[in-house]
């Protein structure tokens, strides 16, 4: 448990900030001469694994069962920023992969891609608020936040692996 969890709401104001800051800033850093291309499916395939976690997780405490839904979600916690350092490791040392499909397929991509995007910014404070609440034992609010929570990381977790297959065939 910690305690005085408002100490930590700068820290995660501050993380949720500076998260997607740092990343569209390393985005314009290019490191030729290293070849991550096999890094998109392993990360969408940690995306594919977060996602079915999330789910485990939400049976788990809906069966009562609190230490391995907590544990499930630090090891999502984990997951998600494990993709985050290598999918900026891969963009950081590759060329952009443009979408090639055509017509109302390109919509439906670019429309689950921007959603995603904003969604997985959005998502930041809301996984740090919520799992702070439950480190400080707050768990009224954190299952009130958990409830906008959950369906948000899950939307994102799943989206990440449908933009993954939905571009795959372009990658160089």
């Amino acid at each position: 448990m910690i305690e005085k969890p408002e100490r930590y709401k700068k820290l995660i104001v501050t993380l949720s900030i500076a998260i997607p800051v740092a990343v569209a800033a390393l985005f314009r850093l290019k490191l030729p001469g290293y070849d991550f291309s096999f890094l998109p499916p392993i990360y969408a395939s940690i995306n594919g694994l977060t996602a079915i976690l999330l789910v485990t997780s939400f049976i788990s405490i809906k069966n009562g069962k609190r230490a391995r839904h907590e544990l499930i979600n630090k090891i999502c916690i984990g997951l998600s920023a494990s993709f985050l350092v290598m999918y900026v490791l891969y963009h950081i040392t590759s060329e952009e992969t443009g979408f090639g499909g055509e017509g109302v397929i390109r919509y439906v991509y670019y429309f689950i891609l921007i959603t995603h995007i904003a969604l997985s910014i959005t998502v930041i404070p809301f996984v740090l608020f919520t799992f702070s609440r439950a480190l400080a034992g707050n768990f009224e609010r954190h299952k009130r936040l958990a409830k906008f929570t959950f369906p948000l990381w899950l939307y994102v977790a799943v989206t990440g692996v449908i933009v993954y297959l939905m571009i795959s065939p372009y990658y160089k």
